[in-house]
């Protein structure tokens, strides 16, 4: 007799594959009374997951395709954990483009995708204002390809998504620089043509509202998520003496950007100017220099992701299917960078 597999729990909880893996998992998005019914098969039939058992075809591993702007960034490395972690429990394997924030490249691995063969797609799209990416992946679905976004998204969207709110890491961000004592906030904001661009902007100026602060223009500082945006941008807002005493950065490759102008001009990281960041940065606690931040949970944005993509594998990408966008909370990690200089 052939042993349980991850599908044959499926089939007799009468749920998807994802839902089963979810379970096994400890995810927060299954219902009590589904996690329930999918235990008692799991006890009933003594199943013990086996990574190698839970393919999606008859052993063979099958191949998901991950398109990612920046594989540099930690934050997109720690997704593509979670999607790796993810995928071997279902035979899968992963393939990785990165488009290195650029339309073109991000148009030639859609294009090459469709010479070969694979499952599925999960993409962070460079720019979510670009009809023709959209487009592209529109096309894909009609093929019967499934599609997942993840921490981006695309015009009028009706792909599955895995989404942080921007808005609220942001607002969180900014009260503890007001609460800090903070009047004059500049922030170095991400790109407006991106979801977290905007929204991160957004929560910036909700919550000078909400503290009767009135916005300076001046002061928000427009950078591309990339280190040397973070780094000009700051030099540059130095150089104007409009006497900001904190900081808020966009993500995490402009903070660093942010903190090696500063050092350069000896301003002391942290001390000498309240910074809040958005996105954890390991190494800068290595070196003795916490900066609080807004944290999110990357690996658990990949498991989702690819959680998604197999639901779409057993349910189909057809017009009638219900669309799944995932939003998930960040955290505000408190490390005492957002404080008064006290000197």
């Amino acid at each position: 007799m052939s042993p349980m597999t991850i599908r044959d729990i499926a089939r007799i909880s009468e749920v998807t594959v994802a839902t089963v893996s979810r379970v096994i998992n400890g995810s927060p998005l299954v219902k009590e009374e589904t996690q329930a019914k999918v235990e008692a098969v799991i006890r009933e039939n003594d199943f013990v997951p086996n990574p190698m058992a839970r393919g999606l075809s008859t052993g063979v591993a099958e191949s998901v395709t991950v398109i990612l702007p920046d594989i540099s960034n930690p934050f997109f490395a720690e997704v593509v954990k979670g999607i790796s972690a993810e995928a071997e429990k279902f035979g899968l394997t992963t393939v990785l483009y990165d488009t290195d924030e650029n339309p073109r490249r991000e148009a030639t691995a859609l294009r090459n995708i469709t010479r070969h063969h694979t499952r599925g797609i999960i993409i962070t799209p460079v720019s979510d204002s670009a009809a023709s990416g959209s487009t592209a992946l529109e096309l894909m679905t009609k093929r019967g390809i499934p599609v997942v976004l993840v921490d981006r998204d695309t015009p009028n969207s009706t792909f599955d998504g895995v989404f942080i709110d921007n808005v609220t890491g942001a607002r969180e961000a900014v009260d503890a620089l007001i609460e800090s004592g903070h009047r004059k906030i500049a922030v170095v904001a991400g790109p407006t043509d991106s979801k977290p661009g905007r929204e991160r902007l957004a929560g910036y100026q909700q919550a000078l509202e909400e503290h009767g602060i009135r916005m300076d223009d001046r002061l928000v500082l427009q950078g591309d998520f990339r280190l040397d945006s973070g780094y000009t941008e700051t030099l540059r807002l130095l150089s104007e003496n409009l006497g900001v005493t904190a900081i808020f950065s966009c993500n995490n490759l402009m903070t660093l950007g942010v903190i090696k102008a500063l050092r350069e001009q000896g301003i002391a990281v942290p001390g000498g100017m309240g910074l809040v960041g958005f996105d954890e940065i390991p190494a800068l606690d290595i070196l003795g220099m916490p900066i609080t931040h807004v944290a999110r949970p990357t690996v658990e944005m990949g498991r989702i992701a690819l959680s998604l993509l197999v639901d779409q594998m057993e349910r189909g990408t057809g017009d009638n299917r219900l669309v799944q966008r995932v939003t998930l909370p960040p955290a505000l990690v408190r490390q005492g960078s957002e404080n008064m200089n006290k000197e």
